[in-house]
């Protein structure tokens, strides 16, 4: 009460927030007339007067974190010119002119907050002031969409302001190679999905060299439609991997036992929890439980002993998972089987989400069940959570129509303040209260008798459901009736931005999951535009453009107007695409009045989801920019959310509402319930997110200190220094405490067992070193300066650029292999510290503990590896004999034969790299490293013809496999040239 007196009085906190940047709006306004008076050139020319203004107050600022801020301070003081500047490029360059409250919306992205504005207000044109202000610092920006048609398409249509301004951009898109990915992260603003950018970053991490690392740095994103990237998608981390060696026949073997389990129920008293059956599902938690009598039926189905037995635990955890796979994984609502696979259907967007895999055994539990080919379980080679990942960017703000009600997430995970725009024209849409039916079957004839009467006024309705099999369930009964609709579902979502653009057309119904097709407006009267787009393709008037070009720039040629339609591109001359776009705009102009006249849109929701936001963004799909519209949703007490989280309290309410068979109840007390109901349920997923995101944290912290050290690595590192000076100074510290520790006598150190650890580590047993005739001290002194003198000499034969070049390698892959076995450590710890809280132990504060521990090892085991790799590394001459002295190498040198001219080592062919695309893969990661030593041998070959050839090496102690090159430089495989011998 006291809230919305003072909210009155004072206005709303949100309202007080958007009057501060109304005197912003001013000084925009008032600098309109000035920059109107500008020609093309001198307009375009202020981009280059803006940078001009940064570099004179940063350049002398030599700290990165320092010139940052001071950058910040300019482009404040910049941005109401900056503003003005991009508010006349999108007037000139494609008829379109930011009115005041996207302005606003501007301001909020440029301050690092979440912009949140009604559909149809223009986030995409909004998104380009801030970008085009931003990206004059010359850091990049990139703005993050969730798909690919929304990247290529706002990058085409919105670059043509950038370009008119004399900023460059670049699309990010599946199936780019490297140099494409590095133009394009290379231009002034960056669009792409928010899957791209996150494996790019761990596909960087991953190179071995510094320049075929892709992105530049994380300067300033800016995310649309942040409530699905950030919140939705957030639940699932972006895995790179590699297929294991273990076999697929569990899967199979345990897929045969469920059919034959019994499905129970629980019943919970005071005191005690009753099971029946062989398990039970307890779907609020997404969670089996099986009971004592079904784990005894199970060990018999099997024919195994006791299931708790640790050689059993492997079963046990593929039963469970199998019988989730079975209860709790639906087809056709989680997921799809497409061409022989199982595709995963997102739970909001309702897209397809190839290439990802449930972890953990559930994919291939599904495969299972669902009888198709059984994938091997990959091994993780890179991981990080979209949280993590975001939150590496300096600057993150982002853009939707619902983000209001995950106001606490978005704080407490990424920091971020929403401020809510008002609208540019008064909101027209009616909101009314809920149906609601005793069954689902009730519902869905109510449903289709009602969009049959819409359909008769020719008012277009658009039909929001939860999952493919509900759509067509309802389209089904359409049918019957005789109405013509569209279903959009993950089955057709190539088709997904043209059925969405049509459903504003007069006496058109359209099915869809609930938010399928954001960023894509719907026009009252229809989109003429991808009317003319749909023509032009058809009767193939339109000449098709490679994807790989239009991603590095989208904007097309003179006279040529570019498009893409069902993620292809196009381009046609521009007199015949007006031509064109003129008849159907024409048309469109006609059925828009006759379609206000009828109602607006009519949004008709068949089911409330879990998350009051998805609901929100449904509804915001009628009544953009000042057009009419209705929305209303019809419910059952059989729906999910219904069924799983508020049967009781509104079974209890409806009886006493009367409610008969047949009859639906209307009422706003029972939708402000079931809204109580959904924030529960929101409260509970944001503390699961926050739960799996705690224990992310502790990975993030490891992954940043090693990816922190191979970058360090790839841009130049003191190697020698950090191996000689730090690690050869802890192993041997380490040694020496085990072997000759510093309380004890002489006479009781292990001398031998010293000399054949010190063997197995630098390949010397240091026989030249009397070790009894000193003392402690003495003995490490000793030691040390002969290590140190050794790898002098290793430096003095290969040189120290070659040297420095080896080290890099042999740390990178050591690394990378140790830094792969402790992501699979960490998950088989994670899978079971749970179990700690039943000895009165914090999981989290456990996972915390024993996760530094094994860094800690791990970090010790990298050190160890790469010293024992370096120090018994031989240097083989021609003949395969080790080169040990300066003298041995200049005579070999001497001996060595003229190379061959310069002419003929540029005759080389260079090979080509392996597909990018496939690089997730073990097999193509071996395929790019081998393309990337054959390169470096041909770069070598045309920058040093007048040199001798490279020396091979070899790890002393080390068997040659009959596959692997000779170890005398010939080229051949060992097999083929000394190894003939054995």
């Amino acid at each position: 009460m006291l809230n919305s007196v003072l909210a009155k009085v004072f206005g709303t906190s949100n309202e007080r927030a958007v009057k501060k940047l109304l005197p912003i709006v001013e000084q925009i306004n008032a600098l309109e007339p000035q920059i109107q008076a500008l020609s093309d050139d001198a307009l375009r020319g202020k981009t280059a007067e803006f940078r001009e203004r940064i570099a004179a107050r940063t350049a002398s600022i030599e700290d990165l974190e320092e010139r940052v801020a001071e950058e910040k301070v300019v482009l404040d003081e910049i941005l109401p010119e900056a503003f003005a500047v991009v508010r006349e490029a999108g007037k000139r360059a494609v008829g379109m002119r930011h009115f005041d409250v996207q302005m606003i919306g501007g301001i909020v992205l440029h301050s690092g907050k979440i912009s949140e504005m009604k559909t149809g207000e223009g986030k995409t044109l909004v998104a380009t002031l801030p970008c085009y202000l931003n990206a004059l610092a010359g850091r990049g920006v990139h703005v993050v969409t969730v798909n690919d048609y929304l990247a290529k398409r706002d990058a085409e249509w919105m670059g043509k302001i950038y370009g008119f301004l004399g900023m460059n951009v670049g699309v990010i898109v599946h199936d780019l190679d490297d140099r494409e990915r590095h133009a394009a992260y290379a231009a002034d603003i960056t669009y792409g999905t928010n899957n791209e950018f996150g494996f790019d970053y761990l596909r960087d991490n991953m190179k071995f060299e510094l320049g075929e690392m892709v992105q530049r740095g994380h300067y300033h994103a800016i995310v649309d439609e942040v409530d699905s990237i950030l919140i939705d998608e957030a639940r699932t981390p972006l895995i790179i991997s590699g297929p294991t060696d273990q076999t697929t026949d569990k899967y199979a073997r345990v897929n045969l036992i469920i059919p034959e389990l019994e499905l129970g129920e629980l019943t919970e008293t005071i005191d005690q929890k009753t099971y029946t059956g062989d398990f039970v599902v307890d779907e609020k938690a997404r969670a089996i439980t099986v009971t004592d009598e079904g784990w005894e039926k199970i060990e018999k189905l099997l024919g195994i002993g006791n299931i708790a037995d640790p050689e059993n635990w492997d079963l046990k955890h593929h039963v469970e998972t199998a019988i989730k796979a079975h209860q709790l994984y639906k087809r056709d609502v989680e997921y799809v089987v497409k061409e022989g696979e199982i595709i995963i259907v997102d739970e909001f967007t309702g897209r397809l989400m190839p290439g990802r895999r449930w972890s953990d055994g559930l994919h291939q539990a599904v495969e299972a069940k669902e009888g198709v080919a059984i994938r091997k379980e990959d091994q993780t080679l890179a991981t990080i959570t979209f949280q993590n990942y975001f939150r590496m960017y300096k600057k993150l703000s982002g853009m939707t129509g619902t983000a209001e009600t995950e106001a606490a997430e978005f704080d407490k995970i990424y920091k971020l303040e929403i401020v809510v725009i008002p609208t540019n024209r008064q909101m027209l849409r009616i909101e009314n209260a809920d149906v609601v039916y005793r069954t689902a079957k009730e519902k869905y004839f109510a449903v289709a008798d009602e969009i049959t009467r819409l359909n008769e006024i020719k008012q277009p309705v658009l039909v929001g459901t939860t999952s493919i099999e509900k759509s067509e369930l309802l389209s089904e009964i359409l049918k019957r009736k005789g109405v013509r609709h569209v279903v959009l579902n993950a089955k057709f979502h190539e088709k997904e931005a043209e059925i969405v653009a049509q459903a504003g057309r007069l006496g058109m119904v359209t099915i869809a999951t609930n938010m399928a097709g954001r960023g894509t407006d719907i026009l009252l009267g229809g989109n003429a535009e991808f009317m003319a787009r749909q023509e032009l393709v058809k009767k193939q008037q339109a000449r098709a453009v490679s994807a790989a070009e239009g991603a590095i720039s989208p904007v097309a040629g003179p006279g040529m107007v570019r498009f893409y339609y069902q993620n292809q591109e196009f381009e046609v001359p521009q007199p015949q695409w007006e031509a064109v776009l003129a008849t159907h705009s024409a048309a469109c102009s006609k059925d828009h009045d006759a379609v206000v006249a009828a109602g607006g849109l009519h949004i008709l929701g068949t089911e409330r989801h879990e998350s009051r936001r998805v609901d929100n963004q449904l509804r915001g799909r009628a009544g953009r920019q000042g057009d009419p519209g209705a929305s209303r949703f019809y419910l059952s007490l059989e729906d999910d959310l219904m069924r799983i989280f508020a049967r009781e309290w509104v079974s209890t309410l409806l009886q006493r509402l009367g409610m008969e068979e047949g009859v639906p109840i209307e009422s706003g007390m029972i939708s402000r319930r079931i809204e109580a109901a959904q924030k529960a349920v929101e409260t509970q997923n944001f503390e699961s997110r926050k739960h799996v995101l705690e224990y992310d944290d502790v990975m993030n912290k490891q992954r940043e200190a090693v990816y922190g050290l191979r970058l360090r690595l790839l841009e130049g590192l003191d190697q020698k220094q950090l191996i000689v000076e730090d690690y050869v100074a802890n192993a041997l510290s380490t040694i020496l405490e085990e072997f000759a520790p510093e309380k004890a006598h002489p006479d009781a150190w292990k001398v031998e067992e010293l000399r054949a650890r010190l063997f197995e580590n630098f390949g010397t047993g240091m026989e030249e070193i009397d070790f009894s005739s000193l003392n402690r001290h003495e003995l490490g002194e000793a030691i040390y300066k002969n290590l140190e003198q050794r790898y002098d000499v290793k430096e003095e034969i290969l040189g120290a650029e070659g040297l420095r070049y080896h080290e890099r390698i042999v740390m990178l892959s050591v690394l990378d292999g140790l830094w792969k076995d402790h992501l699979l450590a960490m998950d088989h710890l994670k899978e079971g510290i749970g179990l700690r809280g039943y000895a009165q132990q914090d999981p989290l504060v456990a996972y915390k503990r024993e996760s530094f521990e094994m860094f800690e090892a791990m970090m010790n085991r990298f050190q160890e590896d790469t010293l024992r790799t370096l120090f018994r590394m031989q240097i083989l001459g021609p003949d395969g004999t080790p080169v040990e002295t300066m003298e041995q190498m200049n005579a070999i040198r001497n001996a060595v034969p003229p190379p061959p001219a310069l002419e003929e080592a540029a005759a080389q062919p260079v090979p080509l790299p392996p597909s990018h695309a496939a690089s997730t893969t073990i097999d193509a990661l071996e395929a790019e490293l081998k393309w990337k030593k054959e390169k470096e041998l041909n770069q070598a070959r045309l920058a040093g013809a007048d040199k001798a050839e490279p020396l091979s090496q070899r790890v002393a102690g080390e068997k040659v496999g009959r596959n692997d090159p000779c170890p005398c430089g010939s080229g051949k495989k060992f097999k083929k040239c000394h190894g003939t011998e054995a």
